[in-house]
């Protein structure tokens, strides 16, 4: 099989296409012939060098998310059968080899069954985005998701146009949620409101503490936060008394400093979320919710979903990668094999 391969940190160009011996499933496995795979932040960042001190294995291949098609089980396996869709999340984390190649062994519960009206560039962009979105919005006293879940609510999605923003928007919507994000821009605006969100704020024109304010008057209940140490005097100005901030990333810095009494007179939650950390059982119930999401029509890609798709054939894996640390607005797929 074609795999895309790195055996040691660096820019995108230590990977390499190579061909490899097909994997066979073990006792509770599965082996997926992968069609999309996702590109996600966390990809370029390890093989950059930014998540190990050395490499864990001889060699990588990248890749946490994908969509495909069941090819072989091993012993013992249920839920899911030869010839199954499946969308896959989490592959590479604890194991070499990921979803940049033609085939993926995964533990069983790794794959999930794509409800039939999915394609497979939606099963390929769910896994990091949304399981993010997911336990950014079950903070506090919400632990799962489903219709009328976050009636009432008002959630603050910072940065709506990126992917996990973008499933932030989706998912809360679905839950019941009023949502407010903020971008950058009229075009990622667009895409925002795409994507679901009911108020949309530019906050590089407008005045965004006083616009918030005047939609959500008492506070919002949650804020999903992507760059908490330039947002975080905003965060404590628009949230309620009691109200939880969630943050998955550190875009615009890596401190946070935080005013002590200002902060703890709010009566504030802080929820930091890094899905290789997330208990087995809070993944279980992620996975669970999203996929009823899917299956209820509540998640999409492309642009009437305001998630714009890059594709891109599995030889440029590194031009991905690139793309993906540049920001590309959207979501960077690989296109491995035919659906």
């Amino acid at each position: 099989m074609r795999a895309i391969v790195y055996s040691e940190p660096g820019p995108s160009s230590v990977l390499r296409l190579v061909e490899r011996d097909l994997p066979e499933p073990g006792p509770g496995e599965v082996r997926v012939r992968i069609v999309r795979a996702g590109v996600n932040p966390t990809d370029w960042k390890q093989r950059a060098g930014g998540t190990y001190a050395a490499l864990p294995y001889e060699e990588i291949t990248p890749g946490q998310d994908g969509a495909g098609v069941v090819d072989a089980v091993g012993e013992g396996v249920r839920g899911v059968a030869v010839g199954d869709r499946v969308w896959l999340h989490m592959v590479q984390h604890g194991q070499a080899y990921g979803t940049a190649a033609e085939y993926a062994v995964v533990p069983v519960h790794k794959a999930v069954p794509l409800p039939e009206a999915a394609s497979f560039d939606l099963g390929a962009a769910l896994g990091v985005p949304a399981v993010t979105a997911h336990r950014a919005l079950t903070s506090g006293d919400v632990t799962r998701l489903a219709p009328g879940t976050l009636a009432g609510r008002t959630v603050l999605v910072q940065g709506g146009a990126g992917a996990v923003g973008n499933a932030a928007i989706q998912l809360a919507r679905w839950s019941g949620a009023t949502v407010i994000t903020t971008v950058s821009s009229p075009e990622k605006a667009a895409l925002a409101t795409a994507a679901g969100a009911q108020h949309v704020v530019d906050y590089r024109t407008d005045p965004t503490e006083a616009a918030i304010r005047a939609i959500a008057p008492e506070g919002v209940d949650l804020i999903v936060e992507v760059a908490p140490a330039v947002n975080n005097d905003l965060d404590r100005a628009v949230i309620r008394n009691g109200g939880t901030i969630a943050i998955y990333a550190n875009n615009g810095g890596d401190d946070l400093t935080l005013p002590l009494r200002a902060t703890f007179s709010l009566n504030l939650r802080y929820q930091f979320v890094l899905l290789y950390g997330v208990a087995s059982d809070l993944l279980a119930a992620a996975v669970e919710d999203i996929t009823a999401a899917v299956a209820a029509g509540a998640l999409g890609v492309g642009e009437p979903h305001g998630l714009p798709l890059t594709h891109l054939p599995l030889d440029q894996a590194a031009a991905a990668h690139d793309a993906v640390e540049a920001a590309a607005v959207g979501k960077v797929l690989l296109d491995v094999s035919a659906g």
